[in-house]
């Protein structure tokens, strides 16, 4: 409880931060800040993948649905369907991302920066359509720049889970055997 509360208090000091420092220097980040810092926590605190295959699936993410909106706005029509292709064609690209690297970067980061730009720039997008070359630079940087701070605030203040620091082994006969009898009981079950 206490490394969350720890966790907890310095992602609260860094969005403080993140918005004193957006309005001092005109940066415009408060209405991201909360989405960017916590897509940034989220991202430095699933243990699944190293650290770099989880920012790397979410840019992935990110530029799929960053291209998404540029898809949608220069080739699809305004309708029902156009953001249903557009939908798909950002998620395809998510799955693509996870299958070809064969689950090193994780299809949850993927979804997670296709999301967090959706987020932060349907509104906006909604609004002005034939503006989104420059509109959408303006969420990217703002969404990027505040997951960073959550990223880093969250990673350097976390303690490493244990699983990450063992080294993988190999199951011991008695996990083995414990496996299949719990698959031979399930089995049995149904």
């Amino acid at each position: 409880m206490r490394k969350t509360l720890l966790v907890g208090g310095i992602l609260i000091v860094a969005a403080v931060l993140v918005v004193v420092l957006s309005d001092l220097f005109d940066l415009r980040l408060e209405s991201v800040a909360l989405l960017g810092l916590a897509v940034g926590a989220v991202v430095a605190l699933v243990p699944d993948q190293s650290p770099a295959m989880r920012l790397a699936g979410f840019a992935a993410g990110l530029v799929a649905a960053w291209v998404g909106y540029l898809v949608r706005a220069g080739f699809l029509p305004d309708s029902v369907a156009g953001r249903a292709v557009s939908i798909v064609l950002v998620l395809a690209v998510c799955v693509v991302v996870a299958a070809v690297t064969a689950g090193r970067i994780p299809l949850w980061a993927t979804l997670l920066g296709a999301a967090a730009l959706v987020g932060a720039y349907e509104y906006n997008y909604s609004a002005a359509p034939p503006e989104v070359t420059s509109t959408s630079v303006s969420a990217v940087t703002a969404l990027l720049m505040t997951a960073a701070v959550g990223f880093l605030a969250v990673a350097l203040a976390s303690p490493r889970p244990e699983a990450a620091e063992r080294p993988h082994r190999a199951k011991s006969k008695a996990e083995v055997e414990e496996n299949d009898s719990f698959d031979e009981m399930m089995e049995r079950a149904k």
